[in-house]
């Protein structure tokens, strides 16, 4: 009567976003696995999935570049480091640079 139950997902409260004030996003430079192609990530984030899309869509017109959205990690393509730390500072959020 309800279908198949086992392909049901359980449904989770939504995610809640933590002010700028409070967070740290840390930028990497990261090139394995991606064909020697550079992509900038951003992690440590704790956003709702509409605000972690505006972000991205945000700064991947601050840089002028392409980017996607996987596992919570927003990758931006290309090395962006500074101006998205700019960007990000700006929003209010602190940034760290991690990796080379």
């Amino acid at each position: 009567e309800h279908g198949d139950l086992r392909q049901r997902q359980p449904s989770a409260a939504p995610a809640l976003s933590l002010p700028p004030t409070q967070q740290t996003a840390f930028l990497q430079r990261v090139s394995r696995g991606r064909g020697g192609k550079v992509v900038t990530l951003i992690t440590n984030l704790r956003l709702s999935p509409d605000d972690q899309k505006s972000l991205a869509k945000h700064l991947k017109q601050t840089c002028g570049t392409g980017g996607t959205i996987k596992d919570g990690v927003i990758e931006i393509q290309g090395d962006h480091r500074e101006s998205l730390a700019a960007a990000l500072q700006h929003l209010g959020y602190k940034t760290k640079l991690a990796g080379g």
